[in-house]
């Protein structure tokens, strides 16, 4: 062998390598994969959630790395669970089924009014998509991108993914993240917004739920749901199937496996698969960082929603309730349920606010799919 040859080999070989294709763009998306590593590992900032979101993004920047494209027509690794788990809409639907079988929907029926701080708290999704449309962007992609001030993930992959699916890595990222960082974001607008007095307001106990009302929501919600809002019933009925398996204690087995098991795994494929959509070619450029922006902004007005939305009820109410409850009418369950109670008691030690939010962020899971249902029915 020539010199000549020798060398072309190691060029040709050099060229094989990652290397020699590196860039400024793969080095900001490590330093954005580092960040969400650090909330994760660190913080302990929704770690389920962050810490594979974080190395799905780290791991598919990287030049030639063979997991998002195509090889020979069959999908790489990544590329099959994005596929067959976001994409044909199964991953969403199967954490709905896992939730539903975490959920306890007695605070919401103990105390129904509360629906309607669930409802108050989607007032940011409303002034996104305004805001948005006006920005530029198609009414579908705006449909999809104000869906994210719901923070509930799941809800935004299901309703991206019918109307912009081209937005669907940079949507449910903004999603997550925002769920993520509640005790971040949410504090500063629930003081902001509630006097001393009212963050002190002590609210009742709430009345003890029976087991057949507990039995019968899931199943009449189910019917209301599907009645008025069809579109979403893939989500809805998982979350409620999920939860009638709970509360109807014959399916032990049933509900253990989708609490855990099943839950576990569909959590790790969404993750890998949502932060390996946050390829630096696709990130790096305005609108996926402009959606990035608004969806703090329509996070940040929906929380502030659902306070003012208890501020209102308050002035009809013989029976004040504390506005706190009000930041958790977002779909991030349980965590901004937990940051009222932590907000409450700042103020008062001896005030238990968690059940009483419980409802309100419950409602907000609710509510938050009956917009997407509603944003399918006008523009799907």
């Amino acid at each position: 062998m020539s010199l000549q040859e020798l060398l072309d080999m190691l060029y040709g070989t050099f060229y094989t390598t990652g290397i020699s294709q590196l860039s400024w763009q793969h080095a900001v998306m490590w330093g954005i994969s580092f960040l969400f590593l650090y909330l994760a590992i660190v913080k302990k900032f929704e770690p389920l959630l962050l810490l594979p979101i974080g190395f799905g993004i780290f791991i598919v920047n990287f030049p030639l790395v063979p997991l998002m494209g195509y090889f020979e027509g069959h999908g790489q690794l990544i590329r099959i669970f994005y596929h067959y788990g976001i994409e044909w809409e199964v991953i969403p639907c199967v954490i709905f089924l896992g939730l539903g079988a975490m959920t306890d929907f007695g605070p919401l029926i103990a105390n129904p009014k509360t629906l309607l701080i669930g409802a108050g708290a989607q007032l940011g999704v409303f002034v996104t998509f305004t805001g948005t449309v006006l920005a530029g962007f198609t009414l579908k992609e705006a449909a999809s991108v104000s869906i994210i001030g719901g923070a509930d993930g799941p809800t935004t992959i299901y309703l991206t993914q019918q109307l912009a699916p081209h937005l669907l890595g940079v949507n449910a990222l903004a999603a997550y993240s925002y769920m993520a960082m509640v005790p971040l974001i949410q504090p500063p607008i629930m003081r902001l917004l509630t006097t001393k007095k009212e963050r002190k307001i002590r609210m009742k106990q709430l009345r003890p739920v029976s087991r057949a009302e507990k039995i019968l929501y899931p199943i009449l919600c189910s019917m209301v749901i599907a009645l008025l809002v069809p579109s979403v019933i893939p989500l809805m009925g998982m979350f409620m199937l999920g939860n009638l398996m709970k509360e109807s204690g014959v399916v032990g087995r049933l509900t253990d496996t989708a609490q855990n098991a099943l839950m576990n795994i569909v959590t790790i494929f969404l993750g890998v698969s949502v932060g390996a959509t946050m390829e630096a070619s696709k990130f790096l450029s305005w609108k996926p960082l402009f959606v990035f922006a608004l969806g703090l902004i329509d996070f940040a007005v929906c929380t502030a929603g659902g306070i003012v939305t208890v501020k209102v009820m308050n002035l009809f109410l013989n029976e004040k309730m504390n506005p706190l409850i009000g930041s958790a009418g977002v779909s991030a369950v349980p965590m901004s349920a937990r940051v009222s109670q932590i907000m409450g008691q700042k103020y008062d030690k001896k005030n238990y606010l968690l059940m009483h939010a419980m409802g309100p962020n419950l409602a907000g899971v609710i509510g938050s799919a009956a917009a997407a249902g509603m944003f399918i029915a006008m523009f799907d």
